[in-house]
């Protein structure tokens, strides 16, 4: 019985402390930074390591690429925490835009019309960006100008909540444009409560 062998790339933990600690540093000497944040200078490895045992902390490389590299006493368990916590809050504060895509035949009813473009202000005040694309099948390609002509209606009615990233281009079966909201988008909208769309 033959034996299957999966192949793949190997799992790693992308969160993997960077710094180099205590007995992992591998030079023979160190600029030391003690503990309370004074600098001690220019020491051996095993001197720095007894500095660091006395003091019942970690010997952390802090700037490896410095002749010699600068290490510093301290608690690595905390100051790892802290790094990763930091990391954690700039992430959370982060916004990630998508380009969300509306999508409208050459022959868009009206209802229809006014409904997706409803529907594309969720996007915008979600600060995404929108992607507005008319799609032509068959003999509609023949008219690719109802297409431009829907966008450019779009562009009209949309033009007070948004900037135009895109202008309306063709690309094979289809016409596009991309959208993203004006800076002051909220404040538009407070301006104009009972604009239609």
């Amino acid at each position: 019985m033959s034996m299957r062998i999966r192949k793949g790339k190997a799992k790693t933990n992308p969160t993997a402390p960077k710094e180099r600690i205590n007995r992992q540093i591998d030079v023979s000497q160190v600029r030391l930074i003690s503990e309370t944040g004074k600098q001690v200078g220019v020491v051996s490895i095993g001197q720095a390591l007894r500095d660091a045992d006395e003091a019942k902390m970690d010997l952390v490389e802090i700037s490896p690429n410095a002749k010699p590299p600068v290490c510093k006493i301290m608690d690595f368990g905390s100051y790892y925490y802290q790094k990763e916590r930091k990391l954690r809050d700039s992430r959370k504060k982060q916004h990630i835009v998508q380009t969300k895509e509306i999508k409208f035949g050459p022959n868009t009813e009206e209802h229809d019309y006014k409904f997706k473009l409803h529907n594309s202000m969720k996007f915008l005040k979600q600060n995404h960006k929108v992607k507005y694309t008319v799609r032509f099948r068959g003999r509609q390609l023949a008219h690719k100008d109802l297409g431009y002509k829907l966008l450019e209606r779009v562009e009209e009615d949309m033009k007070m909540f948004v900037d135009v990233d895109s202008k309306v281009r063709a690309e094979g079966r289809t016409v596009f444009m991309i959208v993203s909201p004006k800076k002051n988008l909220e404040k538009v909208l407070e301006e104009n409560p009972d604009k239609e769309i």
